[in-house]
């Protein structure tokens, strides 16, 4: 009895010390999955050809319309900061040309230009004389 516990706890251990039982388990898995596969290309060599063509060709498509995509994004960007720089350039002339360039700084209306005061009172005092 106690040579056959000693056989049973060899190769609990030995399969501790590989990894354990989880990763034996996943390596018998692969390689059985691994297995199948290759056997079954060999199998049908034209069905996964026409895999591979379709795939492939998706793949392809998209990779190219995927750098297209980036191309134009990145020619949106310059184009963006182009017109960010033109703006405040404008701004920049704008605000210097509203800058006086004198010394009086304030502006006087002219004296025969009507307020926006003296129409509004004018309009409502033409509705109060019949």
């Amino acid at each position: 009895m106690a040579s056959q516990e000693k056989q049973e706890e060899a190769p609990q251990q030995s399969q501790q010390e590989a990894g354990g039982p989880l990763t034996v388990g996943w390596i018998k898995a692969i390689k059985r999955q691994y297995q199948w596969a290759k056997q079954d290309i060999e199998t049908y060599p034209y069905v996964w050809a026409s895999y591979g063509v379709v795939y492939g060709g998706f793949g392809l498509w998209l990779t190219y319309r995927w750098r297209a995509l980036r191309k134009l994004e990145d020619r949106v960007r310059i184009l963006q900061a182009k017109m960010r720089e033109r703006a405040k350039e404008a701004e920049a002339a704008k605000s210097a040309a509203k800058a006086p360039s004198g010394g009086n700084t304030t502006a006087k209306p002219a004296d025969n230009a009507p307020s926006a005061n003296s129409t509004s009172t004018k309009s409502s005092e033409a509705s109060k004389s019949p």
